[in-house]
């Protein structure tokens, strides 16, 4: 199709016309358009074609979104209720993480208290190492790093069960 059998293409002096539709309302009015009848079965024994069941779907169920939106407009607002599963969010938090260095702290600073309580033991040696060496050099790595990961288990259990409360 060249240019001057489209009409929304037209020239005038070589300046594109714009087009006559724009800015116009469409109109309200349906258009009805025959469709044509479905072609026949090309095996008449196959039986007639049955139309589906028809099933309702929903999107999304205004009656539970209601209390979850509840919630979380009340943590967006900062209101009492919020403020305080907030807080109560936090000292889960820092309980866990407390009683964590606590133990961490424990096993590792009751390894010179028990070098000095056991000096027989301090003198102990693996492949020409002093047992102190590994114990403090090394253990500690590999100690802190699954203490590190069950600590963050923990914490993103404790989240999880936060964002579990407010959304039920």
């Amino acid at each position: 199709m060249t240019s001057s059998e489209d009409p929304y293409h037209r020239l005038a002096n070589g300046v594109r016309k714009p087009d006559p539709t724009l800015g116009r309302k469409p109109d309200d009015r349906a258009v009805v358009e025959s469709v044509p009848s479905a072609p026949e079965p090309l095996r008449p024994a196959e039986p007639a074609h049955e139309r589906p069941k028809r099933t309702r779907v929903v999107l999304a169920d205004s009656r539970a979104s209601s209390g979850r939106m509840q919630a979380r407009m009340e943590l967006e607002e900062q209101t009492s209720w919020g403020k305080l599963l907030v807080r109560d969010l936090v000292k889960v938090q820092l309980r866990t993480s407390v009683l964590f260095s606590l133990f961490v702290l424990l096993v590792l600073g009751s390894l010179p208290v028990l070098f000095y309580a056991l000096p027989s033991f301090a003198r102990f040696t693996v492949i020409g190492i002093p047992i102190p060496w590994l114990l403090l050099g090394v253990l500690p790595f590999p100690f802190l790093f699954v203490v590190g990961l069950w600590y963050n288990r923990l914490a993103e259990r404790h989240e999880r069960d936060f964002v579990d409360m407010i959304e039920n």
